[in-house]
């Protein structure tokens, strides 16, 4: 019993620093986008670890969340109560999703339509509001932030960080399950790649223009991914989309050029909101309607079988 104790406390510690390497690796990253005070990205990616963390592992895991936030913060922070307090607070939004996600009985499949609301509604806009406010009411107790720019950096804040729970969480759990959602041939196969550098190309090219309206273009591309592919096509093309707009608006560039920040921000977080809503609700409208299909075949096959062993009745 005491090797099964420590074979499985062990397996925990290293599941707890995986994560915590996870949240800090991503987090570098987010902040390479920063827009405010250094600590505030229109895409957090952190968030969107943290709640993949706990719900491929459960509560247990919540120290690597406070360890990979607290490590991100001690370089940024400007005082050591403002890091404690926003390690804090970034621990608890994503232990608050996971709490209200698995009270609504959500499923990692996101399979479901319903799934997807509660992830977009519990997960991301009402669990980081626990974020944002902490940590915006943080900066400016702490003197990192002015007090008349508290709502821009707390909205900005917020929709960083459901943007990190929208774009990244629904990535993560694909990339657990690593499954084709049909058997794949090579047209499969190479229907993918087309899908990808599609969606590469005609990114590329909307976040390289003046003209705003050429986002919308991207659209066709997540339809298609969505329709064809579900979840496995639709994450990983809202992610690639969602990215590259987001490195043009840090940059000023294509559509974001010439326009102030609160400006860029509107633009950038509408099209990012709209990007990852299209993809996760068509995926789970189209994953709905081919398992309603499949067990309309199995009810059919069954009544055929029930219908055959009938035998008829001599009158």
């Amino acid at each position: 019993m005491r090797n099964e104790e420590i074979r499985r406390y062990g397996s925990l510690a290293l599941r707890i620093l995986a994560v915590a390497a996870f949240y800090y690796g991503s987090a570098r990253l987010g902040l390479l986008q920063q827009l405010v005070r250094g600590q505030v990205t229109p895409l957090w990616p952190p968030t969107g670890v943290a709640l993949a963390g706990l719900l491929f592992f459960g509560l247990r895991i919540w120290p690597g969340i406070a360890l990979g936030a607290f490590l991100v913060n001690f370089s940024i922070g400007p005082t050591p109560f403002a890091v404690l307090a926003i390690a804090a607070g970034n621990t608890a939004a994503p232990v608050c999703a996971y709490l209200m996600l698995r009270r609504a009985r959500f499923r990692q499949e996101l399979d479901r339509l319903r799934d997807v609301l509660a992830l977009v509604f519990l997960g991301a806009l009402g669990g980081m509001l626990v974020s944002s406010t902490v940590g915006a009411t943080t900066l400016v107790l702490a003197g990192g932030l002015d007090p008349d720019r508290f709502w821009p950096a707390w909205s900005v804040w917020w929709t960083g960080d459901a943007m990190g729970v929208l774009v990244v969480t629904p990535f993560l759990l694909v990339l657990r399950r690593a499954r084709w959602p049909v058997p794949a041939g090579p047209a499969r196969w190479t229907e993918a790649a087309a899908l990808g550098l599609c969606t590469l190309g005609v990114t590329l090219l909307a976040t390289s223009t003046t003209n705003s309206s050429l986002l919308f273009l991207v659209f066709p591309c997540l339809i298609w991914a969505a329709f064809r592919f579900q979840l496995a096509g639709a994450a990983p093309c809202a992610l690639v989309v969602s990215t590259l707009a987001i490195m043009a608006a840090a940059r000023r560039f294509g559509p974001f050029a010439g326009h102030d920040l609160f400006a860029n921000m509107v633009t950038l977080q509408a099209f990012n909101g709209a990007t990852a809503l299209t993809a996760l609700l068509m995926a789970a409208v189209i994953t709905e309607r081919n398992q309603t299909h499949e067990e309309i075949k199995r009810v059919c096959a069954r009544l055929a079988e029930m219908v055959a062993g009938v035998e008829p009745r001599d009158r």
